[in-house]
């Protein structure tokens, strides 16, 4: 049981700080001009895609550091359920367009923190990612081999 609550954890951690790393590597790389609209903070196309692919990557990471520690499917399970109830709590904003007294045009300087504060994404990425993160941690948890 101890196990299974330290590879949850652990999973988790290792996708926040796996998340945290490659979202910032991703958005000092692209700058403010790649990552947004022109003016807006509104995510750009190339935004969505990178996101996709390190958000996936993430789910695979925080799986199978899971599942390694774990050594069992259950808890991986555990950590995609987390994710997706957690995913789907935090889209509500962006689902109810609570953007009040956040500002809609963007100057050229806009910094990595700011950026993640006032950026604003398309509600089917908001619902999308939870999804995507929980079966990207089944499938992580199902690359680890089994003694």
């Amino acid at each position: 049981m101890l196990r299974s609550i330290v590879g949850v954890i652990a999973g988790y951690l290792a996708m926040a700080v796996f998340v945290f790393a490659a979202f910032t590597i991703a958005y000092l790389t692209m700058g403010a001009d790649g990552a947004f609209r022109a003016g807006l903070y509104e995510v750009s196309v190339l935004w969505i895609i990178v996101s996709f692919v390190l958000s996936v990557i993430a789910a695979i990471v925080g799986g199978f550091v899971c599942a390694a520690i774990a050594k069992s499917m259950t808890a991986p399970h555990v950590l995609a359920g987390i994710v997706l109830v957690l995913g789907l709590l935090f889209s509500i904003p962006v689902i109810t367009g609570s953007y009040e007294g956040m500002p809609e045009v963007r100057d050229g300087a806009t910094g990595n923190f700011e950026a993640m504060q006032y950026a604003r994404q398309p509600v089917w990425i908001a619902l999308l990612n939870p999804i995507i993160g929980a079966g990207g941690i089944v499938f992580g948890a199902r690359m680890r081999k089994r003694p």
